[in-house]
């Protein structure tokens, strides 16, 4: 499996950047989601969704900001951030795993860098206050 991440920039403080992840295959045990990693942090969960349903899943410091969508047909994840903020600035970058059949898998598995057996390249998004 292979990941191509892009969109990312420089934005001012409230504005919106949208991020495309193209997954080469995916099937109904699916999940991708979205991380982040500030200098000198730790790679931070920020919004995962899984492939069959649509279910999404989000960090408390994005909810109500960012959507996570995918659009089957063309095996592309997507991550809308609107009202961006200076603390989002940060290298995002997505993964995808397979997570299992069950809601339960991805609940339990979302959130945890660990678990995406692929990763694609970072993208910088940097928010000027």
């Amino acid at each position: 499996v292979q990941l191509q991440a892009s969109g990312g920039g420089l934005v001012q403080a409230g504005g919106s950047l949208r991020l495309s992840c193209e997954t080469s295959e995916a099937s109904s045990s699916y999940a991708m989601g979205w991380f982040r990693q500030a200098p000198g942090e730790e790679r931070e969960f920020v919004a995962a969704i899984r492939w069959t349903d649509g279910s999404t899943s989000y960090s408390d410091p994005v909810k109500d900001r960012f959507t996570i969508s995918r659009d089957k047909a063309k095996n592309t994840a997507y991550l809308q951030m609107n009202n961006l903020k200076p603390d989002d600035t940060a290298v995002y970058y997505c993964g995808a795993g397979w997570f299992g059949d069950s809601y339960y898998g991805f609940y339990q598995r979302k959130g945890r860098h660990f678990e995406y057996a692929y990763w694609g390249q970072g993208t910088q998004v940097t928010v000027s206050s």
